[in-house]
C-alpha cells in the first residue's frame, strides 16, 4: 500500500482551510490502495487558523495532523517541520490558499508510479498579477535553471511530489524550499514536470512580494555552492586562488618587460601593488580551500555520512539472508 503525506504550511488562511480539506478528501478518498494523511503546519498565524485546524483534526482524526509553531518562521521552516512530522513515503507539498488544486494529486501519483522521484507542478495559466508576481517569477525560474542546470518552468509552484528518500541528507533554510528539485537532482532523482491547475486567490491577500525575489537570488549562491562544491570546496577556492595568482604573475611579467624595454620603474607603478594584492588574495583563497576540505571530511566522517546515494541493490537471494 502506498503511503502519502500532504504537507501544507499555513499562515492566516482560516477561511480557506475547510474548503481545502474538503477538496483533498474528494481527491484522495477514491484512490485505491492508498494510506494518506494531511499535515498542516501553522506558522504563527495571527487569525484563528489554529482553531480551524483543531476542528479539522477533531472531525477527521484518521487523516489529519496539525503542527503549531511557536512563531512565524517562514514557509521553508514550516515545510521542513511538516516533513519531519509526516509518515508517508511520498510527500506532496501544497499551498493553503486554494490556488493549488488538490484534484491534481492523483495525476501526480500516477507519475510517481511510473518511476519518477520528483513530480514538479507547472502553473501554465497562472492566475496572478503579471508585473508583480508572474514576470519576477519567470526571471527567477530562468536564473535558477541557468545556475543549477536543472531546467524547470516553475520553481515557485509549491505543488510538488517527492519520494521521501530524495529529501533526506539536507536541511532547509531561508527560502530554499523552492530549490528542493535542484537538491534532489544532485542525488540522482528522476524528475518530470507536469502542468497543473492554478486558481485565483479567494480569501485574504498574498504574503509574497518583490522583496522575496532578492532573498531567492541570495539563497541561490548558497544552493550553487552546496550542489557543486560542498564535497570538494578546494575546486572553488583553489580555482579562484590560482586564477588570482596567475593574473598577478601576468601583471608582474608585463611590468618586467616594460622595465627592460622602456626603463619604466616597476615598483612605482600602481599595477605592482595590484598584482601583489592579487597574489596574496590568491594564496589566501587556496588556504581557505584546504581548511574547507578539512571541515568537509570532519563533517562526513563524524556523522558517517556517505559521499554517494544508492537507488537500489540487486543481489542473489542467498546474499540477502
Amino acid at each position: 500500500m502506498r503511503r502519502l503525506s500532504v504537507v501544507i504550511p499555513v499562515y492566516n488562511e482560516a477561511e480557506s482551510l475547510p474548503l481545502l480539506h474538503q477538496a483533498i478528501q474528494q481527491a484522495l478518498c477514491t484512490q485505491p490502495d492508498l494510506w494518506w494523511e494531511v499535515v498542516y503546519v501553522d506558522d504563527g498565524s495571527l487569525d484563528n487558523s489554529m482553531q480551524v485546524l483543531e476542528s479539522l483534526v477533531k472531525d477527521d482524526p484518521e487523516h489529519t495532523r496539525a503542527v503549531e509553531l511557536r512563531r512565524n518562521f517562514g514557509q521553508t521552516a514550516a515545510i521542513a517541520a511538516g516533513i519531519d512530522h509526516s509518515q508517508g513515503e511520498i510527500i506532496i507539498l501544497l499551498d493553503a490558499d486554494l490556488q493549488n488544486d488538490p484534484a491534481d494529486i492523483p495525476m501526480m501519483l500516477e507519475k510517481m508510479d511510473q518511476g519518477y522521484d520528483v513530480v514538479s507542478g507547472w502553473r501554465v495559466n497562472r492566475q496572478d498579477k503579471f508585473f508583480t508576481r508572474v514576470l519576477p517569477s519567470r526571471l527567477a525560474n530562468w536564473l535558477i535553471s541557468f545556475v543549477t542546470g536543472v531546467h524547470l518552468h516553475d520553481y515557485g509552484c509549491t505543488l510538488k511530489a517527492y519520494r521521501r528518500e530524495v529529501l533526506t541528507g539536507f536541511r532547509l533554510y531561508g527560502e530554499m524550499h523552492r530549490f528542493i528539485p535542484a537538491y534532489a537532482h544532485s542525488v540522482g532523482a528522476r524528475m518530470i514536470e507536469v502542468q497543473v491547475n492554478h486558481h485565483p486567490r479567494r480569501f485574504g491577500r498574498t504574503k509574497y512580494g518583490l522583496t522575496r525575489t532578492l532573498k531567492v537570488i541570495l539563497d541561490l549562491f548558497t544552493v550553487k555552492f552546496l550542489i557543486s562544491f560542498a564535497n570538494k570546496p578546494i575546486y572553488l577556492f583553489g580555482g579562484t586562488g590560482i586564477s588570482l595568482m596567475a593574473f598577478s604573475m601576468m601583471t608582474l611579467l608585463f611590468l618586467l618587460v616594460r622595465r627592460l624595454w622602456l626603463g619604466t620603474s616597476v615598483t612605482r607603478s600602481p599595477f605592482f601593488s595590484i598584482s601583489a594584492m592579487f597574489f596574496i588574495l590568491g594564496f589566501q583563497s587556496i588556504l581557505m580551500g584546504l581548511i574547507a576540505e578539512l571541515l568537509v571530511r570532519t563533517y562526513h566522517e563524524a556523522q558517517q555520512k556517505p559521499t554517494y546515494t544508492v537507488r537500489r541493490v540487486l543481489a542473489p537471494a542467498s546474499d540477502q539472508t
